[in-house]
């Protein structure tokens, strides 16, 4: 069975870190790339960061410096560090699995970031 249940966003204000983490059933963990999407408000879902299984990293040119992709595959669970946020990282942040992503998304982790 499918599953990606993402945890760890919150509201923060700008400048501010947070951590956020993706726990996802073996069958895709094993297998693919796993990555982060967010959607803002009005917005097309995008593609923030994605890491393979064997560590290799990729990030958006909106991110890169700020964002970093990790993955412990031993707990198949995939987490995104963001530090300085910035009121435009405002979304809801999903994983799943790049460069084409599943049908099935979680329900996502919102992230707020405003003073």
């Amino acid at each position: 069975q499918v599953q990606l249940v993402e945890s760890g966003g919150g509201s923060v204000q700008p400048g501010g870190s947070l951590r956020l983490s993706c726990a996802a059933s073996g069958s895709i963990f094993n297998i693919y790339v796993m990555g982060w999407y967010r959607q803002a408000p009005g917005k097309q879902r995008e593609l923030v960061a994605a890491i393979s299984k064997g560590g290799s990293t990729h990030y958006a040119d909106s991110v890169k410096g700020r964002f970093t992709i990790s993955r412990d595959n031993a707990k198949n669970t995939v987490y995104l560090q963001m530090n300085s946020l910035k009121p435009e990282d405002t979304a809801v942040y999903y994983c799943n699995t790049p460069p084409v992503p599943m049908a099935y998304w979680g329900q996502g982790t919102q992230v707020t970031v405003s003073s």
